[in-house]
């Protein structure tokens, strides 16, 4: 480690673990880097994604934003075409984006469609998919409603997949973010996991958790006053 995180480390114990106020607070303290670090918090669920009934995924509209601005683009024809420009997409398309993306120029962080464009998006999904920018139903990315779905991406919407480890990742801010706010967001998405829960999840769903910031320190959550909220709402 360099002299700055070393720094950072002196005096934390990493095994300890924390309220969520005290780790944003600990993480918050040890930003010191020239740019606004993202605050990132880590789930990992008692499941094995390797199994469909097992799977973790969807999107949550965080309450105060990620503080990072996305790019997105849309497949839409027409009206909805230019409903998608109105509502603030950066890249607006059919046939047109798809020969664009095929060409390797994607310089965009969202994609959104409209179902009837999803024949041409279909045959993206080598390019799409592994960059895991290829529309979903489940997400609210294929949709008759892409302004509304243009919205949510550009207000600080974040989606989530839980990983082979059955650990589950999200950007719920930047370092510049009052704690209050930082705290907001990472119980919205916990709740989120919460709802989330597949029917094959067995045992213990929410097993460890981390809040890190992207230089610094990882930091242990408490569990149990992390999810308390969120373990009612898987139970239901």
């Amino acid at each position: 480690m360099g002299k700055r995180l070393n720094k950072v480390y002196e005096g934390l114990d990493r095994e300890k673990t924390h309220t969520l106020d005290e780790a944003v607070s600990l993480i918050k303290g040890a930003a010191g880097v020239k740019f606004d670090e993202t605050i990132e918090i880590a789930l990992n669920l008692g499941v094995d994604p390797r199994h469909a009934d097992q799977m973790v995924r969807g999107s949550v509209n965080l309450p105060n934003g990620t503080g990072k601005t996305l790019r997105v683009a849309v497949f839409a024809k027409g009206d909805k075409a230019d409903e998608a420009t109105s509502a603030g997409a950066d890249v607006v398309g059919a046939d047109d984006l798809a020969e664009k993306v095929q060409a390797g120029q994607i310089d965009f962080d969202r994609v959104i469609a409209t179902p009837d464009m999803m024949p041409v998006v279909g045959r993206l999904g080598r390019i799409l998919g592994p960059r895991g920018l290829m529309p979903n139903p489940k997400l609210g990315t294929v949709t008759a409603d892409v302004a509304a779905a243009v919205e949510a991406a550009k207000g600080g919407q974040v989606q989530f997949r839980v990983e082979k480890a059955g650990i589950v990742h999200a950007g719920i801010g930047k370092a510049s973010f009052e704690a209050d706010k930082l705290v907001e967001n990472a119980r919205a998405f916990v709740e989120a996991i919460g709802r989330a829960k597949p029917t094959g999840a067995k045992g213990t769903y929410f097993k460890r958790a981390h809040l890190s910031s992207t230089m610094g320190p990882g930091i242990k959550l408490d569990v149990a006053s992390l999810t308390a909220g969120a373990s009612a709402q898987a139970a239901e």
